[in-house]
């Protein structure tokens, strides 16, 4: 097996890297990289939108889009691709590419889980940071741009980075809308090949289970950092302290 594993990759490691390109559009692994890159790219101002639209304290906007997070969380992402791909072009009358059609979809999904994630590190801070800044002259926007959101974003760092890792799996629902993605890349190998699909597959999970554990490595490694940097200045704090308590103990 191991053999036939090594022949598929190397027959067809081209398709599987970039698909039918530069005779077709661009796919394959390179095409996953790249819709799951925008999607995050894309999400991240959307999600912060969306918390601050849910801290707001105006019910007309605050009701709206709660109710928009709770619909697109409770909903499983295939059924918003379907919806997105059957009716964007039935209201618009438009003919939409499935790469924009995927890609829409999983700004709004992962804007909506992200949004949580950036909600709970500004609530994190509490309530003084916020009274703090107002009291130095800060609007409420000014102070939401210059001292919360950099602190809250910067914690939350790892949880974006764990974000992206889910987008890259979610991604493989794209080949019921026929983007050219990894996945539709490896289904076409399988359709050439026929009688190897454990082969194909296997191959498949192994990029996958590798991208996705490295940035997982990357996130946890970003976890643990930001956790010494917050350790910092309170054991900077504490060692005049212990000191202290030494030389008191020794001179009694």
């Amino acid at each position: 097996m191991i053999n036939d594993i090594i022949a598929i990759i190397k027959d067809y490691w081209l398709l599987l890297l970039i698909g039918q390109y530069p005779n077709g559009p661009l796919g394959g692994l390179a095409n996953t990289l790249i819709l799951s890159a925008l999607s995050i790219a894309l999400a991240f101002p959307v999600s912060i939108l969306f918390a601050l639209a849910r801290l707001s304290k105006w019910p007309m906007l605050r009701w709206p889009v709660t109710a928009l997070v709770y619909v697109t969380r409770g909903v499983p992402l295939l059924m918003l691709i379907l919806w997105s791909y059957f009716l964007v072009p039935l209201w618009t009358g438009a003919d939409v590419p499935s790469f924009v059609t995927m890609l829409t979809t999983l700004v709004v999904y992962q804007g909506a889980f992200l949004s949580e994630v950036v909600r709970a590190g500004i609530v994190a801070l509490g309530h003084g940071q916020m009274e703090a800044a107002r009291a130095l002259g800060h609007s409420y926007l000014g102070a939401m741009r210059y001292i919360i959101l950099p602190q809250a974003l910067y914690n939350m760092i790892p949880s974006i980075i764990s974000t992206f890792v889910s987008t890259i799996k979610d991604t493989t629902l794209g080949y019921v809308i026929n983007v050219p993605d990894l996945t539709f890349a490896a289904s076409q190998v399988n359709n050439q090949l026929l009688t190897q699909p454990f082969q194909v597959f296997l191959i498949l999970a192994i990029v996958y289970y590798a991208i996705c554990w490295s940035l997982t490595h990357v996130a946890n490694r970003l976890e643990r950092r930001i956790a010494r940097r917050r350790a910092g200045p309170s054991s900077l704090r504490a060692a005049p302290l212990v000191a202290t308590s030494k030389i008191v103990s020794e001179q009694l």
